[in-house]
């Protein structure tokens, strides 16, 4: 009996029958595994009932009720399939990167490459080691920028100890056909750029699943090594690899590592330069047997590699791949053959042919020729481990953290938790921490520029514009990385895709999808990284309406801005306050996701299909190099903008239009500008022209609030004098909702352009007005004060 994928309980296995639906989302899937005649296991539901996460090739992945519905399966039974294991193979010594060549192609009638850079690619899945491999591989030597044309982020590195080596980290990607961004850009990246060897890491613990990737790369004919990550585990349970019978099946140098312990990284290094300058290319190319099912696939892919191969050539795509990505469908690679259309129709009547044979469809054909020849493999050379204890583990956290009772309990109390820990503990006490050695360090200048006479202009400069403004957003610098270090914890340790899958449901009903959450919690952080995270979302649609609603998530740099008014107006009350700005924050931006869905962007969200990673340790190396990273931007920016801003503000409330220094603050140059925009503020209770120019030198940076209110009104003692408790209230929810800083804004015109950047600026500010609006007068009607 046929069945759907969705209609399978909890605990059931079943064999794939028909993959329905069609485009790219299709061939995702395929290229995921999930072909006809696989086996999947259901393996739980999302506490809602929807997405569902299913088991297929030792992996799991997570897809909506609607997806599921379209995949067929047959042969249900209860529990999972029995692991196939193999005789454990006599342990070998490896051949050194000398020996290297001997499965490979060595071009020797070409010249030795002579470059004084080694261009190396490090290409591999997500959740494959990818990112601690090329910290070890490059330590603090890393510089991040931008794809050519794209909002893809690109990591170059200079490997420690081989300064000729340049290594670009492409991004995670589970193939190379264009489902996301990516994807192409990886593709792209290998085939115009031209690196002069690949580094292909791939998860030992999964290997039938990561290898598809693999097979994909080695038809693109490059020089490559393949770095078999996470050996350590693999051994640990039971499982190992006969690492030269696969590097002979394969026809390219296997390297076991370790990229968490820096096992094997010399040897991986000394092999990828070894094929690069000797140019090995890898010596399989065709994945297709005659005797699988007549050699339908094999007469297919070598009848289009005889009809394109003069295409192929002028447009520069290696033949094999070129052919395999034509009969998957794949439209860029067609349109860059420039094929004609008597050469189209042929190829149609190929590729029906093959449908005929085969009894497939052509890209299921093609998918299951790459997972048939892996497959081969893998049974020649894995020993299949014992199921992880890391695997296990993470069955049971699972039980909870995704559990139907207590996946949002638990998600709640986590961030309550690190928001906890980040305000009133340990950011608290290392910000106290710093706030006294910047006071002691001020009142130290301050007596020393005393005591020496000093201009009173520039005493006024050194104290009031440098100390009092850059030093009181500088010691929130400890908030900001602890804040930092728990999110990254959270993300590396694979949390953030268990929020994802927990919180899709929800997130569908405003148009978004589980993925979008992963960008709004990095927003906590910072609006800059989280514009950019949203680059891993597939749909334009779900990347644009995420960077609209993201600047609602209150940001760290706004955490000096709430500490400074909390501990002015509401001591004892942080915690309180802090987390009521954060969910109107939230409730803010779920009421405009409604509105957003029903006008700009109407229509559902993408599907969403992710895999659920094993929880592990970060490592402490990765972690570090983060916070150094989010720390030297802070403070690069509080001694730049932040310092300029703060010098401007000083020199305008000090001096008049005449450049005469003005005794009373009111006469000044800032009190005169700040007072044509503070009547817009009469209404919300702070029509102050103080006020005003704190928010304006926001804009430049939101940390310099504090800086401008402290330069402007001289003391905490004035302003709570000029505040009540209400406006101070109206002033927080402003300053929670108005338009997010001069970075965040140039980051989301790179993203999206300079139309929608403004627009994000106004739109902001006219939110924030209208809310605190509300606030202000619903707490007068009410009597507050």
């Amino acid at each position: 009996m046929t069945i759907t994928l969705n209609q399978l309980d909890v605990g059931q296995s079943a064999t794939v029958e028909v993959v329905g639906g069609s485009g790219a989302l299709r061939q995702h899937f395929l290229d995921m595994g999930l072909i006809p005649q696989a086996t999947v296991t259901l393996i739980k539901r999302a506490p809602m009932g929807d997405p569902i996460e299913v088991r297929i090739r030792s992996y799991e992945l997570t897809l909506r009720v609607a997806e599921a519905n379209e995949i067929f399966v047959k042969n249900v039974r209860k529990g999972e399939p029995t692991k196939q294991t193999h005789p454990k193979p006599i342990e070998m010594d490896h051949p050194g990167y000398a020996e290297a060549g001997k499965n490979q192609v060595i071009k020797r009638e070409q010249p030795l490459m002579t470059a004084e850079t080694v261009r190396i690619a490090l290409v591999g899945n997500q959740n494959c080691g990818k990112t601690t491999l090329f910290n070890k591989l490059t330590g603090s030597n890393q510089h991040v920028g931008n794809f050519p044309g794209v909002t893809v982020d690109r990591k170059d590195g200079r490997i420690v100890g081989h300064e000729e080596a340049l290594v670009t980290d492409l991004p995670g990607i589970y193939s190379l056909s264009p489902y996301t961004n990516e994807e192409i850009v990886s593709r792209e990246f290998i085939l115009r750029d031209d690196p002069h060897v690949i580094i292909n890491i791939v998860d030992a613990t999964n290997i039938e699943r990561n290898m598809y990737l693999t097979l994909q790369l080695m038809e693109l004919g490059r020089p490559m090594v393949l770095a078999l990550n996470m050996m350590d585990e693999v051994a640990a349970n039971g499982g190992s690899v006969r690492v030269n019978e696969m590097e002979a099946l394969l026809g390219i140098p296997v390297v076991p590592i370790s990229a968490s312990r820096g096992e094997g990284i010399e040897e991986l290094v000394e092999h990828a330069l070894h094929a690069a300058r000797f140019v090995e290319t890898p010596a399989v190319h065709d994945f297709c047997s005659t005797d699988d099912h007549g050699g339908a696939v094999h007469r297919c892919l070598h009848s289009l590699m005889f009809l394109i191969e003069d295409h192929a050539q002028q447009a520069g795509i290696p033949l094999r791949f070129a052919a395999s990505k034509i009969a998957e469908g794949d439209a860029l690679i067609t349109e860059q053959l420039h094929l004609d259309v008597n050469e189209k129709r042929t190829i149609e009547h190929i590729l029906k042919q093959l449908e005929a044979e085969r009894g497939l469809d052509r890209a299921a054909a093609i998918a299951d020729m790459r997972f048939s020849f892996i497959d081969n493999v893998c049974a020649q050379t894995v020993v299949k481990p014992h199921t992880s204890k890391e695997h296990l583990r993470s069955l049971e956290i699972d039980r909870i953290l995704t559990g139907k009772y207590t996946a949002i309990p638990a998600f709640v109390a986590i961030m309550a938790l690190v928001f906890w820990m980040t305000f009133n503990v340990v950011g608290a006490w290392l910000t106290d921490g710093l706030d006294w050695v910047i006071g002691l360090a001020t009142d130290k200048v301050d007596a020393l520029l005393t005591s020496l006479s000093v201009n009173e202009s520039i005493h006024s400069l050194i104290i009031d514009g440098i100390f009092n403004g850059v030093g009181s957003v500088v010691s929130f610098v400890p908030t900001i990385v602890v804040l930092f270090f728990f999110l990254s914890f959270l993300e590396d340790s694979g949390y953030m895709a268990r929020v994802a899958f927990v919180m899709d449901v929800f997130l569908r009903r405003i148009g978004l999808s589980g993925r979008s959450i992963v960008p709004m919690l990095i927003g906590f952080g910072c609006t800059v990284p989280a514009v950019m995270a949203s680059r891993t979302l597939p749909s334009e649609r779900d990347r644009k309406m995420t960077i609209l609603l993201t600047p609602f998530m209150s940001c760290s740099a706004k955490l000096p801005i709430y500490a400074f008014f909390v501990a002015a107006f509401f001591p004892g009350q942080g915690a309180l306050v802090m987390i009521g700005l954060y969910l109107l924050g939230i409730v803010t931006a779920i009421a405009l996701g409604l509105v957003m869905r029903r006008t700009m962007f109407k229509g559902e969200a993408m599907p969403f299909v992710m895999e659920l990673p094993n929880y592990r340790l970060p490592g402490a190396r990765n972690v570090a190099l983060l916070l150094w990273d989010k720390a030297k931007d802070f403070l690069q920016r509080a001694f730049t903008v932040i310092f300029v801003a703060t010098i401007v503000i000083w020199f305008l409330q000090s001096f008049d239009f005449r450049i005469n220094p003005v005794e009373d603050p009111q006469l000044s140059m800032l009190a005169v500008v700040s007072g044509w925009i503070s009547p817009l503020f009469e209404p919300l209770g702070f029509g102050d022209w103080r006020i005003s120019t704190a928010l304006i030198s926001g804009f430049m940076a939101k940390e310099s609030v504090v800086s401008s209110l402290s330069v402007t009104f001289g003391s905490t003692e004035a302003l709570t004098a000029a505040l009540s408790g209400l406006t101070a209230i109206s002033l927080l929810v402003f300053c929670l909702l108005y338009t997010p800083c001069v970075a965040a804004i140039a980051t989301i015109k790179r993203e999206l352009g300079g139309l929608w950047a403004t627009g994000v600026a106004v739109f902001q500010c006219a939110v924030a007005w209208v809310v605190a609006f509300v606030v202000y007068t619903g707490g007068s009607m009410l009597g507050l004060s």
